[in-house]
């Protein structure tokens, strides 16, 4: 269940990261999912508060948050034709076959809970549709994209943009670790 009204401020980092109860590293909790939105709702020096779009926070080292822009980027005109979403809708809708397929199959019986990890170890998947905008997990980018009918552009990514992955985009806007939006 989504909180209603969430608006992200920042991302987890590529690789997940610790998570604790209160800001005592004698309380660990679950680690938080690589590339999981949050909100950053409070500060304790290097400690930061985060609430996730279930309703779940914890405090986690904010300085490995990667902010996001608080709005998405917009081009500016006229709704006109955009570029292609269906590649990138595509390898959403194979991965998740590949991963309902891996599910079936360990919950009939027919897979062990290793060959489970290992069947659907390195899947990413990340498809969000608001009306008109779609936030989009792009595996070849390591990160989201944005599109609002006009165009593309990434909304976060942990790595540095590539002037020959960018063809067919538009401007490209990287948050950076650290860096703010």
């Amino acid at each position: 269940m989504t909180t209603p009204g969430f608006r992200p401020t920042h991302v987890v980092p590529q690789h997940g990261m610790p998570a604790w109860e209160a800001p005592d590293p004698a309380r660990p909790t679950v680690p938080l999912d690589p590339l999981l939105p949050v909100r950053l709702t409070d500060r304790r020096g290097d400690w930061g508060r985060v609430l996730c779009s279930n309703g779940w926070s914890a405090w986690v080292d904010g300085r490995h948050l990667v902010a996001v822009p608080q709005d998405p980027p917009r081009t500016d005109g006229p709704l006109a034709t955009a570029a292609d979403p269906g590649p990138l809708l595509g390898r959403a809708e194979e991965a998740l076959a590949r991963y309902r397929a891996a599910v079936r199959e360990l919950a009939d019986g027919g897979l062990d809970g290793e060959s489970f990890r290992r069947r659907t170890h390195g899947l990413r998947i990340g498809v969000v549709v608001d009306g008109e905008d779609v936030w989009l997990y792009d595996p070849a980018r390591e990160g989201w994209v944005y599109g609002d009918g006009t165009g593309f552009s990434t909304y976060a990514s942990d790595r540095a943009p590539d002037a020959a992955e960018d063809q067919g985009h538009t401007a490209t806007r990287i948050v950076q670790p650290g860096r703010g939006s």
